[in-house]
């Protein structure tokens, strides 16, 4: 039996969870990764109501569905990020809108709120962002001021570490998805984040191949290196498309526009090498779900979600237990 294969909520929040719950069985999904926005899943209220975790799962097990973990990636967005602007009121109730100490506020209170809901849902992974005050700075000009990039990661430290106390008192795991935008964007970013926080052992990666390989990083490599931290998988694709005109940096445009030089795409129609990624899991031992997080501006994407969890059966296989020359030796 493989691991199982799960649909992210996120790019689907516009629909109800029982829609889409219907949709995502029929298209041969085993669970879903609850986004807690739209109405798939309310942190606080499952905190606070362990009733309305057990519908939200007992929702999905109507229709023979799993739930492994769930995202907080909105609300931890606006833990770090500075300034907090009109890019981030969406995130937010609208109540909170137009006050930036408000709307942390209210991210800090969902973020902490979220291990109690993990614990009352019943599961031991919460993926997300962290946000960051210093990826404005990741071109070094003006010169580089070391001193503002440590400044950068001890706000990290002291703005989530009281996050993750909570998550280590319930014994649950933030999985940050390492992402542009976030405090860790690419391998050595990674590892000063831990750095940063003293490697506690309740914050690790949601590894997500698509947004290092039009950095030029081997994901194969990442999950290797970070072996006791992948504590969740998404699949994902990318594409670079840098043509002599469309550059990396991809110009001020938008997901989707043909002047970019990378975008992401449905799994399988990228540059993502998978079979070295499911190598590498299956070396570090990892047996948790494969989390598809469908994107692609040129797909409709119920073709898309329904290939690609044909796509993943396709390219997930379990380790030998036994040498492939064992038979080889006479008894």
């Amino acid at each position: 039996m493989g691991r199982p294969v799960t649909l992210f909520t996120g790019q689907w929040a516009d629909l109800p969870l029982e829609t889409l719950a219907a949709k995502a069985k029929s298209w041969g999904y085993d669970g879903l990764e609850l986004a807690s926005w739209g109405d798939h899943f309310d942190v606080i209220r499952a905190a606070e109501d362990p009733g309305y975790a057990e519908g939200r799962r007992a929702l999905l097990r109507k229709y023979g569905l799993e739930v492994y973990a769930f995202s907080i990636h909105l609300a931890g967005q606006l833990i770090c990020d500075e300034p907090l602007d009109a890019r981030h009121a969406g995130f937010v109730p609208p109540e909170h809108r137009g006050s930036p100490e408000a709307m942390r506020k209210w991210a800090t209170e969902w973020c902490m709120a979220a291990p109690r809901a993990a614990r009352n849902l019943g599961v031991k992974v919460v993926t997300g962002f962290t946000g960051s005050s210093i990826w404005h700075l990741w071109f070094p000009f003006p010169p580089q001021i070391p001193e503002q990039i440590e400044a950068g990661y001890r706000q990290f430290a002291e703005r989530w570490n009281p996050i993750l106390d909570e998550f280590g008192r319930h014994d649950v795991k933030f999985a940050l998805e390492v992402h542009p935008s976030e405090i860790a964007y690419d391998f050595h970013t990674a590892q000063r984040a831990l750095e940063a926080i003293g490697h506690r052992p309740e914050f690790g990666f949601n590894f997500d191949p698509s947004h290092l390989v039009w950095q030029g990083i081997d994901p194969a490599k990442f999950i290797l290196h970070f072996s006791d931290r992948i504590f969740h998988v998404h699949v994902k694709d990318a594409k670079v498309l840098v043509d002599g005109e469309n550059g990396i940096l991809s110009s001020h445009v938008n997901f989707g526009d043909r002047r970019r030089g990378w975008d992401f795409v449905s799994p399988g129609h990228g540059d993502v090498k998978f079979e070295p990624i499911i190598r590498a899991l299956n070396r570090i031992g990892y047996q948790g779900p494969l989390s598809v997080e469908w994107e692609d501006s040129g797909m409709d994407r119920e073709h898309g979600a329904a290939e690609a969890v044909r796509f993943v059966r396709t390219l997930d296989f379990a380790p030998s237990q036994v040498a492939f020359d064992a038979a080889f030796q006479k008894n």
